[in-house]
């Protein structure tokens, strides 16, 4: 009974999602459509679209359960989140659309040279490829949990169908399907996360008062850590890797960079990025006092949790609070999860056929625009296969707790592009273009023998940090390189 019901849910909201790709779709389906959304999204339009596209299916279920172990803190680093967003708004938003870039990778070509640009792009497309897989892994597996394990159906063909329903609704226009289902995504998952503290508070006979004072007077609502600066939880590590994981994950990310670059001018977009940064904190502050909330609960009905933290509330959800609550969990984490992976095929779509490709948005040619709206198309389809491939990958591997997998792959696959952009925007330096890749290469790896050496010799735990150890490193090696540290560039002014 209870699979049947979820399937049926599932269902709906794809018919749903289908009748938007098909109003969205009906006039335009070219690749400027598909790249761009012809420059005329409404930027409140994807102010409130990126925030599900920021969350993820991940969140949902990550954010409340991290709670048991490092309660609120993570708030730290969501502060840092909105101060990384104004880096945005008024550093990389102005340098993109004074460039009129098609992706954000454009501007190493013009700044570095082609290797640096290719290099880049290709670290885009491992960092997007490996992040937006975990994130749809763990709403698989919670599918395949409440699902399609009852019904005998392999986790395989559960995540090949998963990038099927989000590769019918968006192979034909792209971006401009995705912004107006992400809208409705986001406007989904948030009823569902408001919802479900209700039902929490319900089912322990509180109001919307006593919920508050049950998650102020708990142990798990501590936020701030100053008290020990070796903690990967120490206020200004998290504040600081916030800022700089929001800096890279969305400045230097075409997958997020591209809904901005929908908009018409500059100051839309700028109004875009500060509005869905500031949005970030109360959602995230919702999320954890949902994880609060369920420790709460289960503390109240004398429930033994799950020791994973991701489980905990798909295990309270589907198993303490009835099907009703069982249903809107579906709809929120199904919602948060496609409104990610969608524009992250996207988003890897528009960098392969534009970076690696070199396919030119502007063509005017009909029988070359037909030529590259099929290649396009096919690039589309095979990126979904890869993605099919990684997730079953991650699958093997598993995780206590996605999001900080996701963090910590971040730390080592867009420190390149940091230092990349860093050096670009703020020196003079003119590096030997065609040994920018072997830096970039070398310097996760250099990272990992430091956090190796450091957690060894000096038993201190490398956290997100690192993020900034690899920036700081391929900086250093594209300064060494330089040809000229003094020549004067006019992109980089």
């Amino acid at each position: 009974m209870q699979s049947s019901f979820i399937i049926t849910v599932i269902i709906v909201y794809f018919l749903v999602l289908m009748l938007i790709s098909y109003l969205t779709s009906r006039k335009s389906s070219d690749n400027d459509a598909f790249f761009r959304a012809n420059k005329k999204s409404p930027w409140y339009l994807v102010a409130f679209a990126m925030i599900g596209t920021s969350i993820s299916g991940v969140t949902f279920v990550s954010v409340p359960g991290m709670v048991r172990n490092l309660d609120m803190s993570y708030m730290q680093m969501v502060l840092g989140f909105f101060a990384g967003y104004l880096v945005i708004a008024y550093v990389l938003l102005p340098l993109y659309y004074r460039l009129n870039l098609t992706t954000i990778y454009g501007y190493l070509d013009q700044r570095y040279g082609k290797t640096s640009y290719k290099t880049g792009a290709w670290f885009f497309l491992l960092s997007k490829l490996l992040g937006a897989a975990a994130r749809l892994y763990l709403v698989a597996l919670i599918l395949q949990v409440l699902v399609f394990d009852a019904w005998g159906v392999p986790f395989v063909v559960t995540v090949i169908g998963i990038i099927l329903v989000i590769w019918l609704y968006s192979f034909k226009s792209g971006i401009k399907t995705i912004i107006w289902t992400d809208t409705i995504q986001t406007a989904l998952f948030l009823i569902a996360l408001v919802l479900i503290i209700w039902q929490l508070g319900r089912s322990m006979n509180m109001n919307i008062g006593e919920l508050t004072s049950a998650i102020v007077k708990s142990p798990h609502s501590r936020i701030w850590v100053f008290d020990d600066w070796v903690s990967t939880q120490y206020f200004l590590k998290q504040f600081f890797s916030g800022m700089f994981i929001t800096i890279v994950m969305t400045g230097l990310d075409q997958d997020q960079m591209q809904k901005n670059l929908t908009i018409k001018n500059l100051r839309d977009a700028k109004k875009n990025v500060i509005t869905y940064g500031f949005a970030f904190i109360p959602v995230n502050l919702l999320f954890l006092s949902l994880g609060v909330l369920l420790l709460v609960f289960a503390q109240h009905n004398n429930i033994s949790l799950p020791e994973i933290s991701d489980n905990i509330l798909p295990y309270i959800v589907s198993n303490h609070l009835g099907s009703v609550s069982l249903g809107i969990f579906v709809v929120g984490i199904v919602a948060a999860a496609f409104s990610s992976a969608d524009s992250a095929l996207a988003a890897l779509t528009t960098s392969f056929c534009v970076d690696i490709l070199g396919m030119k948005n502007e063509e005017k040619s009909n029988v070359v625009e037909k030529q590259n709206i099929k290649t396009r198309r096919i690039v589309h389809v095979a990126v979904s296969a890869v993605f099919v491939i990684v997730i079953l990958i991650i699958h093997s591997i598993g995780s206590d707790s996605i999001i900080n997998a996701i963090y910590k792959l971040a730390s080592y696959t867009y420190g390149p592009l940091l230092g990349l952009y860093f050096m670009g925007l703020y020196s003079k330096i003119k590096p030997i273009d065609k040994y920018v890749p072997y830096v970039a290469v070398a310097s996760p790896i250099i990272c990992m023998a430091i956090e190796i050496a450091f957690k060894q010799l000096l038993n201190y735990q490398v956290g997100y940090e690192l993020l900034l150890i690899n920036g700081a490193i391929t900086a250093f090696g594209l300064w060494v390189l330089s040809k000229n540290n003094k020549q004067n560039l006019s992109i980089a002014k």
